[in-house]
C-alpha cells in the first residue's frame, strides 16, 4: 500500500493495521516517504487519533529504528523524569543532579524547545562548554561514575522520533495525545530506566490544556510503560502562568542556579521538591514521599544538589564557574521594562502567548532547523491574582535589538491581563497523582 492510500485511510477514520504503521514509518526513517508526506499523516493523527493497537506498534518501530541503552551495570533503580512542556519549566536541571545526590541514578535523556515551550537542552547549552551529546557509551560511562547524565537525543536512541519531534515543532502537530505519548515513551524506554516520573502540564500554557485530556495522556503512558517493565508515575501540574519567573534559555539556567542556592522563586522550589520525593520514592531511595521531600529540601539546602550539578557540567565539558557567577551565560543586549498601564489585578496570563512571544523573540525555533538567541527572553515579576498600580513593573524583556524589544513588550503586555479581580483561582501548583 503506498503511503497515500495510508494517509487517506487515516484521514478517513479508518484503523490501520501494524503492517501499515510500520511500513510507513519505516519508509520515512529510510527516506521513500518524504516530508511533506508524513507532515499530512501527523495532521491526520492529529485530527483522527490512534486506537492501542496503531499506538503499541508506532512506539516500537521508534524504538525498534535506534539502539537500547544497557544500564544494567550501573547500580539501583534507575530514574527519569519528563515533563510535557511549559513556559519557564527549567525543573529537570535542578531536580536531576539533587536526585542524584541522594543516590538514586539518573540518566536524563532531554529534548529541544517544541512549540511555544522551552527546551532543556537549548538551556543546558548555553552553559560555556556543555556537552549535550554524549554517544550512548559516554552516558552510560557517566551516570556509573557520577550518577548522573543531561543528555539530548543521541543518534543511537529512537532516531525515528528525533526526526518527528523536528517535524512537529514546525507543522502544527504537536497537541496529539499519541504523538506526545509515543514520543516521550520510546525515548525512555530506549535509554534503558527502570522507572520514570511524567510532569504533565494543566491549563492554557500546556500542550494538553484540559485536565481530564491530560489525564488520559498520562495514562496512557503509564500503560505504555507498565507493558513494557517500567514503573511510571505521573504528576499533573499547574500551566496557567509560567514556572517561576525567568522566560528563556540562559535566563532560567540563571534562575536554576539560584535555586540550588536555594534562593530561586518558591512556585519552582516547590514543584522541584514534590518531583524529588516521588523520583526518591520510586528509586527506593524512601519509604514515603513525605520523607523524601525532607531529605530532598536539606540536600538542597545543604549544598549536595549543587555540587553534584557542579560534577556533571564538569564530565559534559562545561564550565562550571557559572554556579558562582551566572553572568558568564550569554547577556542579551537591550533591556525594556514592562508597566502596568492601569490599577488593578493580574486576572489571567495568557501562557501561549508568552510563550509564543518568548520563540518570536529567538528564544524558541518557528521553522525547521532555525537557531535560537540563547540570551533573550522575560523576566515576568507578577501571578495571577497579583495587585498592580500604574506604571508598577510587571516584566522585563531581554532582546537583541531595541525593534525587538519594543515588539515583544507589546505581546507581553497584551498577554498579562489586568482587571478589577482575577478571572479565576489558579489551579493547584500539583493538580493530581496519576499511577496504574
Amino acid at each position: 500500500m503506498t503511503a497515500a492510500q495510508i494517509i487517506r485511510r487515516k484521514r478517513d477514520g479508518e484503523t490501520l493495521p501494524p503492517t501499515e504503521i510500520r511500513s510507513l514509518f519505516e519508509g520515512y526513517a529510510a527516506g521513500s516517504v518524504e516530508e511533506y508526506q508524513m507532515s499530512a499523516f501527523l495532521m491526520a493523527v492529529c485530527f483522527r487519533g490512534l486506537d492501542r493497537t496503531e499506538l503499541d506498534a508506532l512506539v516500537e518501530v521508534m524504538i525498534a529504528s535506534g539502539a537500547v541503552a544497557d544500564l544494567t551495570h550501573v547500580p539501583g533503580v534507575k530514574v527519569d523524569k519528563h515533563s510535557t512542556g511549559g513556559v519557564g519549566d527549567k525543573v529537570s536541571i535542578v531536580l536531576a543532579p539533587l536526585v542524584a545526590s541522594l543516590g538514586v541514578p539518573v540518566p536524563m535523556m532531554s529534548g529541544r524547545g517544541l512549540g511555544h515551550t522551552g527546551g532543556t537542552l537549548d538551556k543546558l547549552e548555553t552553559i560555556p562548554g556543555f556537552r549535550t551529546d554524549l554517544s550512548l557509551g559516554e552516558f552510560a560511562a557517566q551516570v556509573e561514575h557520577i550518577g548522573c547524565a543531561l543528555i539530548g537525543q543521541t543518534d543511537e536512541i529512537a532516531p525515528l522520533d528525533r526526526r518527528l519531534y523536528a517535524l512537529r515543532d514546525v507543522t502544527a502537530t504537536v497537541e496529539s495525545v499519541p504523538l506526545i505519548a509515543a514520543s516521550i515513551m520510546s525515548k525512555k524506554l530506549a535509554e534503558g530506566v527502570g522507572a520514570l516520573l511524567l510532569d504533565v502540564k494543566v491549563g492554557a500554557g500546556a500542550f494538553i490544556p484540559d485536565h481530564a485530556a491530560a489525564r488520559e495522556l498520562a495514562r496512557t503512558m503509564i500503560s505504555i510503560g507498565s507493558a513494557r517493565g517500567c514503573h511510571v508515575v505521573a504528576l499533573l501540574t499547574a500551566m496557567d502562568r509560567p514556572l517561576g519567573f525567568a522566560i528563556g534559555n540562559a535566563l532560567e539556567v540563571e534562575e536554576c542556579v539560584l535555586t540550588l542556592r536555594g534562593e530561586g522563586p518558591a512556585d519552582l522550589r516547590d514543584l522541584v521538591l514534590e518531583q524529588a520525593a516521588e523520583m526518591l520514592v520510586l528509586g527506593g531511595a524512601a519509604a514515603d514521599v513525605d520523607a523524601a521531600r525532607v531529605a530532598a529540601a536539606t540536600a538542597l539546602d545543604d549544598g549536595r544538589a549543587m555540587a553534584k550539578m557542579g560534577a556533571v557540567i564538569r564530565a559534559q565539558g562545561g564550565n562550571d564557574a557559572v554556579l558562582e557567577d551566572p553572568a558568564i551565560l550569554p547577556q542579551a543586549p537591550v533591556r525594556h521594562v514592562v508597566e502596568a498601564a492601569m490599577d488593578g489585578t493580574v486576572t489571567r496570563m495568557d501562557v501561549r502567548a508568552i510563550g509564543e512571544a518568548a520563540v518570536s523573540l529567538g528564544a524558541g525555533r518557528a521553522t525547521l532547523g532555525a537557531a535560537i538567541d540563547p540570551a533573550v527572553g522575560f523576566h515576568v515579576t507578577v501571578k495571577p491574582g497579583a495587585v498592580v498600580a500604574r506604571g508598577e513593573p510587571l516584566a522585563t524583556v531581554y532582546a537583541g535589538s531595541v525593534e525587538a524589544a519594543a515588539t515583544a513588550a507589546s505581546r507581553l503586555a497584551s498577554a498579562i491581563v489586568i482587571g478589577e479581580a482575577a478571572e479565576a483561582l489558579p489551579l493547584p501548583l500539583v493538580l493530581e497523582r496519576v499511577t496504574g
